[in-house]
């Protein structure tokens, strides 16, 4: 027993004594890391000068914005306890009184960002849900100087807003960078007044480029930049910067379940604002290009029935009559895959792209027809309001959209071997699709006695066809029928 007990302490001191041994080793090895001439450590503080300098050059081109909006609301009197027993001497039929309208003060805070000074006008771009319905705006500078601004316009669709103020003072103004040229894994930095604690500035790469969705209307125009630089409410509008100083992105928006960053932020890209600054500037409107088309991303039955082969683009299911698209020679069938060599991946895409084209300008399409690739010329006109372009869906043509008939449709509508190979899908009511007769589930079997085997034939025959009327030969739940659609 002796002996083992002697064993277990013996090796106990020696562990103890090897601990000992490393443990300087690692002292040892830690003053020489961080040691003033070691080479790591001089990386580091070049790394931090770096840093600093970025800081140097964001923090006096970003503002915090303090906003009201003046709101009215319909304000209830209380009655009193009273009333009950004795009725209001002021209200001889003892009728409750017409709610009063009051109006009240809604505060905010947000960030911006100074982009421009013409003379003594001074430009702040900001987010649209930080200041578009302000009422009363006061910008704060990083120098501690405030100015009162006021709104020079706002873009809901792509959550921008712009405001001015006026000074003869000198005032820092940002370089906008190239964001087209951001890459995943960037170093990037938010600038902005987060939860109110102004001038922040934090730290960390780009997560993703091209990210859709988000907050905000419908159809938005813009993709968004993707970083885990930490962003919370109060940044909204403020920068996101790259190494070199340059802002690249507004800061928007957070996707996070309790409000609170989790590190993922996004950003507009500043090439996604640059026109509309300009747009604001001249005219307080933005003015959005519009080729007229309606188009999605093509499902497997449509890319595989078409023959695309795997190519991406926007598939083109129907053109308005006179548009910019019709005019240019874009049809329904089409698949659109870029504009002047630049490419498109979707239809999201291919929606951004097209309201950042100036009006009145040609530009050059690339897409596929029946398997080829071809090249249009477009002059692209102004986008009108979204309420026009839905009402007029009588010139929408032809107003319906078409898909091949796989085996697993035909086996779930229990379809015969011959009743055909093509079906319609959705007809939009108004449309001359709609107005000639054509319904959902309609099967094509013809069109100007040319037999249909296919979307592409039937892409192929309607817009090879040059006579004023169409003549379709379709079937419906198992009856044939003759319709006409006139160009």
């Amino acid at each position: 027993m002796k002996r083992k007990l002697f064993s277990i302490i013996t090796i106990l001191f020696f562990t103890l004594g090897m601990t000992a041994t490393a443990f300087g080793q690692t002292e040892g090895y830690s003053r020489a890391l961080y040691s003033p001439g070691n080479s790591t450590n001089q990386s580091l503080r070049g790394l931090q000068n770096d840093f600093r300098k970025v800081a140097q050059a964001a923090l006096p081109v970003v503002v915090s914005l303090d906003v009201v909006d003046v709101v009215e609301q319909q304000v209830r009197n209380p009655k009193s306890p009273f009333d009950f027993f004795f009725g209001n001497p002021n209200n001889r039929n003892n009728q409750e009184k017409e709610p009063e309208t009051r109006e009240f003060r809604q505060q905010g805070l947000g960030s911006g960002v100074i982009v421009q000074k013409t003379g003594r006008t001074v430009y702040v771009l900001t987010n649209h849900h930080v200041a578009g319905t302000a009422d009363e705006i006061t910008i704060n500078l990083y120098d501690g100087r405030s100015f009162s601004g006021t709104l020079v316009g706002s873009d809901s669709r792509k959550d921008l807003a712009l405001v001015k103020f006026e000074t003869a003072e000198n005032i820092p103004v940002a370089k906008l960078g190239d964001s087209d040229q951001s890459q995943v894994g960037d170093i990037v930095f938010a600038v902005g007044n987060p939860l109110g604690f102004e001038s922040t500035f934090t730290y960390g790469i780009i997560s993703a480029v091209g990210r859709t969705g988000g907050p905000g209307v419908e159809g938005n125009l813009t993709d968004y930049i993707q970083t885990d630089a930490a962003i919370n409410r109060g940044n909204s509008g403020g920068a996101l910067v790259n190494i070199d100083g340059d802002v690249i992105g507004i800061n928007t928006w957070i996707a996070s379940q309790t409000g609170g960053n989790i590190g993922i932020g996004f950003s507009i890209p500043i090439n996604n604002a640059k026109k509309t600054i300009q747009d604001l500037i001249e005219s307080g409107e933005v003015q959005y290009g519009w080729l007229g088309i309606s188009m999605g991303d093509p499902s497997e039955n449509i890319a595989r029935d078409m023959g695309f082969n795997g190519q991406k683009g926007s598939f083109v299911f129907n053109v308005y009559k006179d548009s910019p698209a019709m005019k240019g020679g874009i049809r329904p069938g089409d698949l659109i895959t870029s504009i002047d060599g630049k490419r498109v991946n979707s239809s999201d895409k291919l929606l951004q792209e097209v309201a950042a084209l100036e009006p009145g300008r040609t530009y050059s399409f690339g897409l596929i027809r029946d398997g080829s690739a071809q090249t249009v010329r477009v002059r692209i006109a102004t986008r009108a309001p979204e309420d026009a372009i839905r009402s007029n869906v009588a010139n929408l043509w032809p107003g319906m959209t078409v898909v091949g008939i796989t085996d697993e449709i035909r086996d779930r509508l229990d379809l015969p071997r011959n009743m055909g190979n093509v079906m319609v899908g959705a007809v939009e009511q108004g449309s001359p699709a709609y107005n000639a007769g054509f319904r959902s589930g309609d099967i094509i079997k013809e069109i100007n006695r040319t037999r249909i085997e296919s979307s592409r034939d039937f892409y192929r025959v309607f817009n090879a066809e040059e006579s004023d009327e169409l003549i379709f030969k379709v079937n419906r739940q198992g009856n044939d029928m003759i319709l006409g659609l006139v160009r």
